[in-house]
């Protein structure tokens, strides 16, 4: 304050009577008497003194802080009326440059989160949830916040918001990376948060029969994209975000890059889909030199790629195999580019497959996938040699699908069969049914 010459200050033995004359004066619209003007959105007033005049009255502070104990209750309003008004003032119109520069909050959580290559998704996710915890209390920033309002959201949600566990672990995820990672807190009670346990499912899945109905309500690209999900055990990312340079037809296999946990593995390419494929292909090249003969043809590289190899992005190799049927604005470069289609396109064709076959599971893109897994397993497959196909970290995540492997419950014939013969009817079997008005 001293060095911009700059400084707000009220002294007074009766400080009360003073924060009073302020208030009055700005609730009219005045000026002050010393040159001072209204703060925007703030009830105090501005003072504007040379650098000598700042020193002798920060210089009178001191000694009235080193003033007898008969005017301590006298100390207590100053320092408070002086922090509050030193506060406001810093915070709204004599910031340093330094922390004018400094980003914004969700700015600076933008940026975390980029150092550390989380995902869009992710960065998506867990701006929103920051956003819902900083509104819920009202707009405070997060340091004035400790672990009694974290508490209070996630109890808010889990009662009011009915949402799931996982949902309720997925906000505790981005809070605690606010904390940890953007503003650098390191205390005690971070590490205390119990996560909500979740419920273990069992995954939805299609028999053969089931699957056939589903692919034959499809048809074009959103049936090629639905076989390799049945096909090759994909994701609805990872298929949808697949490039050209990924499929080895030779070799009949997939390359996945930047899975799940931005891991690479290889799963299987069907046989059956090599043509589909190859046709899907002249398109994508039909469509791509278009672009670049009106000036565009570029797509997403990974990282600092686009810099490395300067026309990569360009290359027919780097072409995602299921376009998009328009360019539109990448939202972090600002560059027009052509993006691969959108998951919902699919997502809604599935859904309405379903429906059209009659299936009342709640099937979607991915039981596709679980699908793939279960019938693998009934084949005689090894479960190692699924869980790579999968890519699961862990094979206890693969386990889910032998569930498969037993008839009914856990295989176990029920003593009803016993009683009674395959094809026999039972007296009392038939149940009547009457309707009433």
């Amino acid at each position: 304050l001293r060095r911009n010459g700059v400084i707000v200050v009220l002294l007074s033995s009766q400080p009360k009577a003073v924060e009073r004359s302020v208030r009055q004066t700005v609730s009219k619209g005045k000026t002050s008497e010393r040159g001072g003007k209204r703060l925007p959105r703030s009830g105090l007033v501005q003072l504007k003194m040379d650098p000598i005049k700042g020193a002798f009255v920060l210089h009178h502070i001191r000694c009235l802080f080193r003033a007898p104990i008969g005017q301590v209750v006298e100390k207590i309003l100053v320092l408070h009326l002086f922090s509050v008004i030193i506060g406001t003032i810093v915070r709204e119109n004599i910031t340093p440059k330094s922390m004018k520069n400094k980003p914004r909050l969700l700015d600076q959580v933008r940026e975390r989160i980029r150092y550390k290559h989380y995902s869009i998704r992710t960065e998506e996710c867990y701006l929103d949830w920051i956003r819902r915890y900083i509104r819920f209390h009202d707009r405070k920033h997060p340091l004035q916040l400790g672990a009694a309002e974290i508490e209070a959201f996630l109890t808010h949600l889990a009662v009011l918001g009915n949402v799931s566990a996982s949902t309720q672990n997925q906000a505790l995820s981005a809070i605690l990376f606010l904390y940890r990672e953007v503003l650098s807190v390191e205390l005690p009670w971070l590490s205390d948060f119990h996560r909500a346990k979740e419920s273990r499912k069992l995954p939805v899945v299609l028999t053969e029969a089931e699957v056939k109905s589903v692919l034959a309500y499809l048809d074009g690209i959103k049936w090629l994209m639905a076989s390799l999900l049945y096909g090759s055990g994909m994701r609805l990312m990872e298929c949808i975000r697949l490039r050209v340079k990924d499929i080895d037809f030779a070799q009949h296999q997939i390359i996945i890059r930047s899975g799940k946990g931005n891991k690479d593995r290889v799963t299987v390419l069907p046989d059956f889909l090599d043509e589909p494929l190859k046709r899907q292909f002249g398109f994508v090249r039909v469509l791509h030199q278009k672009d670049l003969d009106q000036g565009f043809g570029e797509v997403y590289l990974p990282f600092a790629l686009e810099k490395k190899y300067r026309d990569a992005n360009k290359e027919w190799g780097w072409q995602y195999v299921f376009p998009s049927s328009k360019r539109s604005l990448d939202p972090r470069s600002g560059k027009t580019r052509r993006h691969h289609i959108d998951e919902k396109v699919l997502q809604r064709a599935v859904k309405d497959a379903v429906r059209a076959a009659g299936i009342t599971k709640p099937a979607s893109c991915h039981t596709l996938r679980h699908s793939f897994a279960t019938h693998l397993l009934q084949a005689g497959y090894d479960i190692r040699t699924i869980q790579e196909l999968l890519g699961h970290k862990d094979v206890s995540t693969t386990m889910i699908y032998t569930h498969v492997m037993n008839r009914g419950g856990r295989g176990v014939v029920s003593p009803l069969a016993r009683i009674f013969p395959v094809g026999e009817q039972p007296a009392g079997s038939v149940i009547p049914f009457t309707v009433r008005s």
